[in-house]
């Protein structure tokens, strides 16, 4: 049979990939490659950069072209018969990653490669660079007995990981709220209220339906006067993929989170690294877990006595203006907000009719194309999509016509859809002397979909995540680098990849920027004055406390990785506790699962390595204070950010793109100040 995925000219034909495509495909190209690194090193006695390396990328990047709408489409439209053809080839794949990453010969010739790179340009000493390390990485040193083990761990977390997700995903969509008294629901905003409304209909249900996808969730633990209510909604979604809640052990990942940390550990100690915390830090900016501990440690040093008197505050006013006198974890995201309004008169939800999608996605466009240099438009060639939501864009340099990227954006939630937001590969830039492609991005939201014949309307919370995601669409983008492994953000140390995303959130808050993507979905009429002061008062409303929160996630991270002992097990809800006590100033009660869907850490690339969002962010504050000092849509500055950061990738060392960029290494300061820190 033909088969889609092997069709590896243009986009992917996205209709016609269908489930039992996968292993076929998979199993080609992977035997294929092995065939031809086979022939490459019988062949080429004397490896150069044209004759062996550029032959390798283009290999590397045909397998990745094939499986990455595999991925995308498990993450987005998932189906059991998809399911289970991508979770068959996940152990070859990891199998093939880790054979090539510990094939000796391999090994020599890129290392003879890389002895003789003097006369080669910086980007392709890095790529050869990263290659060594990651070799060592893959085992290649190792006997050969551990060699094999290393292999069976490896397939064995690619496996755990994606079921890590599918317990996480089977869960939430498991759960859901029908309500037919509309008494219960006094508080709620009518656009979640038209959302439950919609849902319910699409679904044959009479009343109003309600999920714990996200913007279905969120509304109810932030507005619903019933505390029960709030309470229930709160355990179901904290409970996810526990033994505890309403599913309590039906998606349970207890077992798959202990089998990653004893297996992740494993096969650090395998490579000489006392833990995986060791190990994650080869391929980050951070150079020793002191570092990491101590920079989270300082962040909540600085951080807690200005969040004890911002939970304070929020317990004063919930005893004094609505009789509560304890505070429960559901409580807090209502009080919060009753707070925000009472102080500030502003809401998320008062915001929203100022952020239609009609004007958000035009203005963001118009924002980073002033600053970038480039143009963004949706494309007029018709393009194969996996759903009617999806759109297609084209990126063009401003000055040349030039066209340097396209995306797809699927930006609203819905039933079998991974939540969350993220940016992925689609296709990598590559320019050798046998193949040419632009990158291509896919840029992915769980926003509110458009409710009767009104626009999606976007809280500012939701903006922001646009402009953090396309941020990471960006640097895939626009980048010069022509080798799959270091373009866009490949290769890049992972502690500095949200760069580009933090700092694109600063944009957010300017009046002169927000002028562009914002105005009423109904009259056109600019965001007011006032409402923006008052939204610029708010904007550090509890942000000492969401400072520790991230900490908490971060240093949890961190240490469950750091101190595993095969002998105690993971110790994750010991361990996370301590780190409570320690750092936070919101406790939640003890049948609080939150480390159960955190997968960022467990099924995601962010293992010991969350604290990556708050190492970006002192880069990305520090970055964006240039930008004050010059003009916030200053494209001159804008063009010295994109020629030294966007456009370099995974080309050099971090730190030295973010001196290039910044003038000096980067400060605390600027991200304390835009925090609202006390300093």
């Amino acid at each position: 049979m033909s088969n889609p995925l092997l069709e590896l000219e243009g986009l992917p034909p996205f209709s016609r990939i269908a489930p039992e495509h996968v292993e076929p495909a998979v199993d080609y190209l992977v035997s294929g490659n092995r065939s031809e690194v086979e022939r490459l090193l019988d062949e080429v006695s004397e490896p150069d950069w044209y004759n062996f390396i550029e032959p390798l990328e283009e290999l590397e990047d045909r397998l990745s072209r094939a499986w990455s709408p595999v991925s995308h489409l498990h993450a987005v439209m998932d189906s059991e018969p998809l399911r289970e053809a991508y979770n068959a080839c996940l152990p070859k794949l990891s199998d093939y990653g880790t054979e090539m990453g510990q094939n000796e010969r391999l090994f020599r010739a890129y290392a003879r490669v890389a002895e003789q790179a003097e006369g080669l340009p910086q980007p392709q000493r890095k790529l050869l660079e990263n290659a060594l390390r990651d070799f060592r990485l893959s085992g290649v040193d190792l006997p050969a007995e551990k060699k094999t083990r290393f292999r069976e761990i490896a397939s064995n977390l690619s496996e755990l990981t994606a079921r890590f997700e599918e317990n996480l995903l089977d869960a939430t969509n498991a759960w859901q709220k029908r309500i037919t008294d509309e008494t219960l629901l006094a508080g709620l905003p009518p656009s979640a209220l038209d959302l439950a409304r919609q849902t319910a209909e699409q679904r044959g249900e009479t009343g109003w339906l309600f999920t714990l996808e996200f913007p279905s969730y969120y509304p109810v633990v932030t507005y619903a006067d019933n505390r029960d209510l709030r309470r229930e909604f709160y355990e179901a979604y904290s409970t996810r993929a526990s033994d505890q809640g309403p599913d309590a052990g039906r998606f349970d990942n207890s077992e798959v989170m202990e089998a990653i940390l004893a297996l992740r550990h494993e096969l650090a100690q395998l490579l000489g690294y006392r833990n995986y915390a060791e190990r994650s830090l080869a391929t980050k900016m951070a150079r020793t877990p002191e570092e990491v501990t101590g920079f989270l440690r300082d962040l909540a040093r600085r951080a807690r006595p200005q969040a004890e008197r911002e939970l304070q505050e929020l317990r004063d006013y919930a005893r004094e203006h609505h009789g509560v006198e304890t505070l429960e974890a559901w409580d807090i995201p209502y009080y919060s907000e009753k707070l925000r309004q009472h102080r500030y008169s502003i809401s998320q939800e008062e915001l929203k009719p100022w952020f239609p999608e009609t004007r958000v996605i035009p203005g963001m466009f118009e924002v980073i194309g002033r600053l970038f240099g480039v143009i963004i438009r949706q494309s007029d060639e018709q393009v194969d999509v996996w759903h009617p939501d999806v759109r297609f864009y084209e990126v063009r340099d401003t000055g040349s016509g030039e066209l340097l990227g396209q995306f797809y954006f699927d930006l609203y939630a819905r039933p079998k859809k991974r939540g969350g937001a993220w940016m992925a590969d689609c296709i990598s830039r590559m320019k050798t002397r046998n193949r040419e492609q632009n990158p291509v991005a896919f840029m992915t939201c769980n926003f509110t979909p458009p409710v009767g014949d009104k626009p999606a309307l976007l809280t500012h919370d939701e903006v922001q995540t646009l402009f953090h995601e396309f941020g990471h669409g960006l640097h895939h983008m626009l980048t010069q680098v022509d080798w799959p492994s270091i373009s866009g953000i490949s290769g890049v140390a992972w502690d500095a990849v949200e760069l580009p995303s933090q700092l694109m959130e600063n944009w957010c808050w300017e009046r002169e920027a927000l002028d562009l993507f914002s105005g009423h979905y109904e009259t056109g009429e600019p965001l007011p004055q006032a409402l923006f002061e008052r939204m610029l008062a708010a904007r550090n409303f509890q942000s000492a406390m969401q400072m520790l929160r991230q900490v908490e996630f971060a240093l949890f991270d961190f240490r469950i990785h750091l101190e595993y002992d095969p002998e105690r097990g993971g110790r994750i809800y010991e361990i996370l506790q301590e780190v409570r006590d320690e750092v936070a100033v919101v406790k939640p009660p003890e049948w609080n699962r939150f480390a159960h869907g955190f997968s960022h850490i467990f099924g995601g690339g962010y293992a010991a390595g969350y604290y990556s969002y708050k190492w970006a962010e002192v880069l990305s504050a520090d970055a964006f204070s240039l930008f004050e000092e010059n003009g916030v849509l200053d494209p001159e500055t804008g063009m010295l950010f994109r020629q030294n950061i966007l456009e370099k990738g995974g080309s050099a060392d971090a730190m030295e793109l973010f001196v290039a960029f910044r003038g000096r290494e980067p400060s605390i300061e600027p991200l304390l100040r835009h925090t609202g820190i006390d300093q």
